[in-house]
């Protein structure tokens, strides 16, 4: 089951790279943005529970499609963009392993606890 899990957030990692080249941007932005999600990692210098949270925002592919579907409404491309990275990374992070956090720490997700 978890390698399925795994192909299915890669088909949306595609489908999230598909989604950009909609959009008026070259690609190197995509390669460049892709990572900035992590930001939401920040919260773990104030703790667990700040931690978890930070990173789950920054990390929910729900919060991305909203963004992206709002920034598609009002034809504004730069919330598209926005949500089209939110999506891409989170669906790439869960095909290695990193999910949703738990307050318990970094290394407790929904996926299970990274590195077993």
């Amino acid at each position: 089951m978890k390698r399925l899990l795994k192909v299915e957030e890669f088909f949306m990692f595609l489908f999230g790279i598909y989604l950009f080249s909609l959009l008026p941007y070259a690609w190197w932005w995509f390669l460049a943005l892709l990572l900035t999600p992590d930001i939401g990692m920040l919260g773990y210098l104030l703790g667990n529970k700040a931690g978890a949270f930070t990173y789950n925002l920054f990390h929910h592919k729900g919060i991305a499609l909203v963004i992206y579907i709002i920034g598609a409404y009002i034809s504004e491309p730069i919330l598209q963009l926005i949500g089209i990275i939110l999506f891409s990374h989170a669906a790439m992070d869960r095909v290695f392993g990193y999910g949703l956090k738990y307050d318990k720490g970094f290394k407790f997700t929904h996926l299970g606890e990274i590195g077993k």
